[in-house]
């Protein structure tokens, strides 16, 4: 029998605070240092700002007072013609730009490497994805941006596509040629839709790669508590005037909007939004030269590589976002995911992600030269302790993958429990992803090869964290048939 005097998830959470550990992970206020106003406001009303909507407040559902005046300032700052607040997460966000877009049946042009909200949006809206493979960075071992050729190729091969959904930027920090691809999906009559979740802080300083906004795209889903200083879970959707109907897209947004928004979370989207538009060009170019000074000296640790804008190409690394710091660790003979659990259990630092080769620390609003500084001494110190010499890049999964029937088809179809050792050949029941990225390793519908059960082997041996099949130790899997 369970005690009912137990609070599992308060008492983690404050011991997580009680640490204060070193976040070079998101949210981006980074414990409201990024975010100081709305932080001391809290700090003073506390839970009198958690209250339900009144007419004084607004509805999130039909706004028409100081909700629609906040959204109205959000679409101004980021050069939209309309904006709505999400409380959802920017993956309703997502599922309101496909279902808003696409019926079912009709074909969405995805990068390979798009996020699991991505595929989600399409078993909701029915639409059907035509795969777009991203660049390959062999050395470090992760995808990069999709090629304005790539999209070329795809849209010639399927002239009756509806849209055309980029990333901007990746994970990683790669960003594609947007403006080329606007104009070519343009041409073609074809919706441009972004997943800009961790490209908030876009638009808010000239070193930083252009924004889905400026480059002319219809939709963008924006995680402002990613980098631009919000609560979790808060977010917006973005419109341009032109091809998309904003009606349309709001009565989707309905669709996916709770009744009893959080009046905290609003709130600290229309508090990062000021904090944006009145300092986004002081605090962001801050975050830049701390990224960059963080570079240089990881760059003189042996064994270690950050790494930057050397490396755009034109091609499917068009620009770069600085404020990612991704480090290569395989030159000190240790994976990503080891160096992961050194920095936040011996160091109290948490970087927001691992792979096989690389850790990744987003560094923000909030963040200070004290912290890069802690940041660099304990990989400086990893490396003095524990280089063992280079060791194999551990690659993703490379090929583009074979879409046998539509995510919304396969959610719906008869399927069965396999092992995972015995799925190669099989049509995917479920989806699998390692987190964080959130990018499927392989999506519900497609076929499941031995490359990719190879892969979730070595994540199983770096005890990453697999989500999304119904089996959570991954042992077994669901796959379609009888």
């Amino acid at each position: 029998m369970k005690s009912q005097s137990s609070t599992p998830i308060l008492d983690a959470v404050v011991e997580c605070c009680d640490k204060e550990t070193i976040h070079f992970d998101v949210p981006g206020h980074k414990g409201g240092r990024g975010l100081s106003d709305f932080d001391k406001i809290l700090r003073e009303k506390g839970l009198k700002l958690d209250i339900s909507s009144a007419r004084p407040v607004d509805s999130l559902n039909n706004p028409s007072g100081v909700i629609k005046q906040a959204q109205e300032l959000a679409a101004e700052a980021f050069n939209a013609d309309h904006c709505f607040f999400m409380v959802g997460g920017t993956t309703a966000a997502v599922h309101a730009m496909i279902m808003s877009t696409c019926k079912p049946g009709e074909k969405i042009i995805v990068p390979r490497n798009a996020h699991e909200s991505i595929i989600k949006g399409l078993v909701l809206s029915g639409a059907v994805p035509i795969y777009v493979q991203p660049g390959i960075n062999k050395e470090l071992g992760i995808r990069t941006g999709v090629s304005s050729t790539a999209i070329k190729e795809a849209i010639n091969r399927n002239k009756d596509a509806k849209a055309v959904l980029l990333m901007n930027p990746t994970y990683y920090g790669a960003t594609s040629n947007m403006s080329e691809i606007v104009r070519l999906a343009h041409s073609r009559g074809m919706v441009v839709l972004v997943d800009e979740a961790h490209g908030t802080h876009f638009g808010f300083h000239e070193d930083l790669p252009i924004s889905a906004m400026d480059a002319g795209a219809d939709m963008s889903a924006v995680s402002i508590h990613k980098t631009g200083g919000s609560l979790t879970q808060s977010s917006m959707l973005l419109v341009k005037n032109g091809i998309v109907d904003h009606r349309t897209v709001m009565i989707t947004v309905q669709l996916m909007m709770t009744t009893s928004a959080s009046y905290l979370l609003l709130a600290s989207l229309d508090a990062a939004r000021k904090n944006l538009a009145t300092s986004g060009d002081e605090q962001v170019g801050r975050a830049i030269r701390l990224s960059r000074a963080a570079r240089e000296r990881i760059n003189s640790i042996e064994g270690l590589y950050a790494f930057g804008k050397e490396l755009i190409n034109g091609d499917d690394i068009f620009g770069f976002d600085e404020t990612k710091l991704g480090v290569c660790v395989s030159g000190i003979g240790l994976s990503g995911f080891e160096v992961y659990d050194m920095l936040r259990e011996e160091y109290n630092i948490q970087v927001e992600l691992a792979d096989g080769s690389n850790i990744l620390a987003i560094v923000s609003l909030g963040d200070f030269e004290s912290d890069i500084d802690a940041l660099v001494k304990a990989l400086e110190d990893i490396s003095t302790r524990h280089a063992k010499g280079r060791r194999q890049t551990e690659q993703p999964i490379l090929e583009n993958p074979y879409v046998v029937i539509s995510p919304r088809e396969a959610f719906y179809s008869p399927k069965r429990t396999v092992m995972l050792e015995d799925a190669a050949g099989e049509v995917a029941g479920e989806s699998l992803m390692l987190y964080p990225l959130g990018i499927p390793i392989f999506a519900i519908g497609e076929r499941i090869t031995s490359e990719m059960i190879d892969y979730i082997s070595f994540l199983k041996e770096q005890s990453a964290v697999l989500v999304g099949t119904e089996d959570p130790d991954v042992e077994y899997i669901k796959i379609l048939g009888m």
